[in-house]
């Protein structure tokens, strides 16, 4: 495996790791009234890499299930980053 395969990797791991985990507080904010992650974040989140740990966290936490940019924009991201990921790692 190539150096630039192991940071892909890596930083794909983390990036979702550290987005499931947002999505997770986010939903324990909601439960408890507290201050909320702003939908802005979570979707930045998900485009730079981390739409499997989003919608890992959407369906594991119930969470923004219900709202459009959610459950339509977190998979499109998510077949994006595929294919780019791809592509890159076929150069």
């Amino acid at each position: 495996m190539s150096t630039i395969e192991k940071i892909i990797i890596s930083y794909v791991i983390i990036i979702n790791v550290i987005t499931l985990i947002m999505y997770g507080i986010d939903k324990w904010k909601a439960q408890h009234s507290k201050w909320r992650i702003p939908e802005a974040t979570l979707l930045i989140m998900a485009g730079i890499g981390g739409s499997i740990g989003a919608l890992s966290g959407m369906y594991l936490f119930h969470h923004k299930t219900m709202h459009k940019k959610f459950y339509i924009g977190v998979p499109t991201m998510l077949l994006l980053q595929i294919s780019i990921t791809i592509y890159i790692l076929t150069l």
